[in-house]
């Protein structure tokens, strides 16, 4: 990976370049919304995106694709990465996290969360029913990379025709990044603050979905928790006053344990690749000894950590314009890519073994 000259090898930059632009001179392209009714009454939605192209290997397979934290379809990097992966001949499915689209409102008195897998699973589900030949590259940037992770480890049936999985910039642990996330070199605790302030924006949002007099809340949840709220500085403040709640949890502890990947990474059995930037100002560099273990120890686990690219930034450019596609838009295709290229091969080859064996 080779970063713009001038400003390129700061994290911070091309974090700040994300978060506030996302990507420049982004593509629109254009996709169907898809409602699903889950049973708890919630309304998840997801956008699926057709190729463009026929595919390298000429097979069916459908990205389904998780986003960052309050993220969905309609973010500028999603809509880049989007457009180049159909581009490439892969139909993409992308998840909107609950309650994070502003027109959409809540049916339930629950938003989307650090760990849920229940709106991701039942996108896939529905692309599985829905096109029964397809084959499923699994896709996660920052939280959604906590998402499928954990998706994929819950239960051996989530990976069947799953032919890979990437995750984007996620920290792996969320009671190990506690800490780190309050501290304040790399303005950690700047960036906790500024993600906090989104968070109550998105939450106050829906209060009447989630906190009105007419709703059945969780029994947990009470209305102090409301005026907690409006207080809160931090991301884990939110977590342990609002979000562990819906899901019954008794401590930040305890939900940070159960919800985070660690625990379940290592029971993916499909090619896993873990991408990381060195200069990540939100991923403090003890949590990278995660995926690094797990990639020595695992022969399916590949751990890529380029000296720079912030979060979910990898722009590329000559000095000062970045360019609208970045790195880490053309990594994760050209995995895909090869892994289908990969699986192909190996079942040319063992067609070829049955054949020789009936002859013999």
């Amino acid at each position: 990976y080779i970063p713009p000259l001038i400003w390129g090898k700061s994290g911070h930059i091309q974090t700040a370049l994300y978060g506030k632009m996302g990507r420049v001179r982004s593509p629109h392209p254009y996709g169907h919304r898809k409602f699903i009714t889950m049973s708890d009454g919630a309304t998840s939605t997801f956008d699926l995106f057709e190729p463009l192209a026929e595919h390298c290997v000429g097979d069916d397979i459908t990205m389904v694709i998780c986003p960052g934290i309050a993220n969905h379809s309609e973010k500028q990097y999603i809509r880049t990465f989007v457009d180049y992966a159909q581009k490439n001949g892969y139909r993409c499915a992308v998840l909107n996290h609950l309650g994070a689209l502003p027109n959409i409102e809540l049916t339930s008195p629950r938003m989307f969360t650090y760990g849920c897998t229940w709106e991701f699973g039942a996108m896939v589900n529905y692309i599985k029913k829905t096109y029964p030949l397809t084959q499923l590259v699994v896709v996660g940037f920052s939280l959604g990379g906590n998402i499928v992770c954990k998706y994929l480890g819950e239960t051996q049936a989530n990976q069947e025709k799953v032919l890979c999985c990437v995750s984007v910039c996620q920290g792996y642990s969320a009671l190990r990044a506690q800490e780190t996330f309050m501290q304040w070199d790399q303005c950690r605790r700047f960036y906790n603050f500024l993600m906090a302030d989104n968070m109550k924006k998105i939450i106050l949002s829906h209060r009447q979905a989630l906190f009105g007099d007419h709703v059945k809340k969780p029994q947990s949840l009470e209305d102090t928790d409301l005026s907690r709220l409006y207080t809160a500085t931090s991301l884990m403040q939110i977590d342990d006053n609002v979000m562990r709640k819906f899901h019954g949890y008794n401590s930040l502890k305890e939900y940070y344990e159960e919800e985070s990947c660690m625990r379940y990474l290592h029971r993916i059995y499909v090619p896993l690749m873990l991408v990381n930037a060195a200069d990540d100002p939100l991923v403090h560099e003890s949590l990278l000894t995660i995926p690094k273990s797990l990639s020595e120890k695992r022969e399916n686990v590949m751990f890529v950590l380029p000296l720079h690219g912030g979060h979910l930034g990898f722009f590329e450019g000559s000095v000062l314009f970045p360019e609208p596609l970045t790195w880490m838009d053309k990594l994760v295709v050209e995995y895909a890519n090869a892994i289908c290229q990969w699986e192909r091969n190996k079942s040319q080859c063992s067609d070829t073994e049955l054949v020789e064996a009936d002859l013999e």
